[in-house]
């Protein structure tokens, strides 16, 4: 028998193995995919931002609803100690010019060999192709792994084993991505012992929009750079790229959960786009009103503005364009586009929605499932990318080592050796 069983080789389940382990702990770590930590390799692709540098005040208030739950525990692992951690395994950071926080190497792979052989001499056993598939038992909790290596079953799925432990982590992932891993299989599993489950929604995606097929046929792909966009009162400057069913991109992600919500409540929503963020509507009217000549709009719009082709056909794409110079000035810092949905949620970069905050105590056990905690993107929060995901990911799975140690250390844990 184990003391702890951690279900998910993600950060928050295998930084909470840390943490145990070096408690004195024995932890055993079980995950479906054939290697730990897959989705954070992914993440690592694109320079693995760990955290972000800004203040801390504003870093928290990024987690919207969740952030009276997320504080206290970001608070007591925040972004400085996340780097400080980094940096023992040997990976030194850096602050990028957007206040992003990244490891020197701009890879996850060196980061987590490291980690792992951590874990290994902590003692932690790591089991791939592992799933968990049931919780039995109040005393010691009886825990069936499903060994999708091992000869199949009669149901054809692998052949079932029974693991024994003290307490459990769940730490499975949310619904993003699930060829990584997080599926969300374990929904109907809590569900049955009446956890409440919000339902799991796309976060920091893509949207579809009805573009003409020119648009699609001659700008699926193109980039839109130096761009602001604007939704819901909120404004983001950065990047987007045009693709045959949509916008996506970092700036379309800092505003997704509220085109998400928008489209939620009223079927649509609807982007406006700024194409000259660094000119104002005034300076755009004084050039436009030069005298034309005989050039075409397009080519006097070029040459006075320097539009792209493709901002020349997102301004026709929304309808026809106006003549006179404000007009034309105000289209131009706000070009409209309706919104129909977001991505499916397999190609989104996280989720919301999971296990609904009020089901967990402070030491993040299940209230209905003594014995049985849960960390990570299982949880019911979301955060914009830039560092924010992985850090919550971190600070909740050392708050869920904390309280398992406490209920290990209890009368009530005690028991059920």
């Amino acid at each position: 028998m184990f003391d702890v069983l951690i279900a998910g080789a993600g950060p928050a389940g295998l930084f909470a193995a840390e943490r145990l382990s070096e408690n004195g702990y024995s932890v055993v770590v079980i995950d479906r995919m054939p290697s730990p930590a897959r989705k954070f390799l992914m993440a690592g692709r694109g320079g693995l931002n760990l955290t972000h540098s800004e203040d801390l005040t504003a870093f928290l208030e990024r987690y919207r609803q969740a952030e009276p739950f997320l504080a206290p525990l970001i608070q007591e692992f925040p972004p400085e100690r996340l780097r400080r951690w980094c940096e023992d395994l040997g990976e030194e950071t850096f602050v990028g010019s957007s206040g992003r926080v990244f490891p020197k190497s701009m890879k996850a792979s060196p980061l987590l060999r490291a980690w792992l052989r951590r874990l290994d001499a902590n003692g932690v056993r790591l089991l791939t192709r592992h799933a968990l598939c049931a919780i039995e038992g109040d005393g010691p909790l009886q825990l069936r792994t499903r060994d999708e290596t091992a000869a199949e079953d009669t149901a054809g799925e692998g052949a079932l084993q029974s693991l024994t432990a003290r307490a459990c982590l769940l730490t499975m992932g949310g619904a993003s991505w699930p060829k990584l891993g997080s599926n969300a299989a374990w929904v109907p599993m809590l569900e049955e012992r009446g956890v409440r489950i919000n339902r799991f929604q796309p976060a920091n995606c893509g949207f579809q929009t009805g573009w003409s097929d020119f648009l699609k046929e001659r700008f699926a792909g193109t980039p839109l750079k130096r761009i602001a966009l604007s939704h819901g009162g909120k404004r983001v400057q950065g990047e987007a790229v045009l693709t045959g069913q949509g916008l996506e991109g970092g700036a379309v992600y800092a505003l997704s959960a509220e085109m998400r919500e928008t489209i939620n409540e009223t079927g649509s929503a609807t982007l406006h786009i700024d194409l000259r963020p660094q000119a104002g509507v005034d300076e755009l009217a004084a050039k436009l009103s030069r005298p034309r000549g005989k050039q075409s709009a397009a080519t006097f719009l070029k040459k006075v503005l320097r539009l792209s082709p493709v901002e020349m056909a997102l301004l026709r794409e929304a309808g026809d364009v106006p003549s006179d110079p404000e007009s034309l000035a105000r289209c131009i810092k706000a070009v409209p586009v309706v919104l129909d949905a977001p991505y499916s949620i397999d190609r989104a970069i996280s989720s919301a929605g999971g296990i609904a905050l009020d089901e967990l105590d402070e030491g993040m056990m299940l209230k209905k499932m003594p014995g049985i905690f849960a960390a990570g993107e299982m949880l019911d929060w979301e955060a914009p990318t830039g560092g924010y995901l992985l850090q919550a990911c971190f600070a909740t799975g050392a708050r869920a080592a904390t309280g398992i140690a406490a209920f290990l250390q209890s009368s009530k844990g005690e028991q059920t050796t």
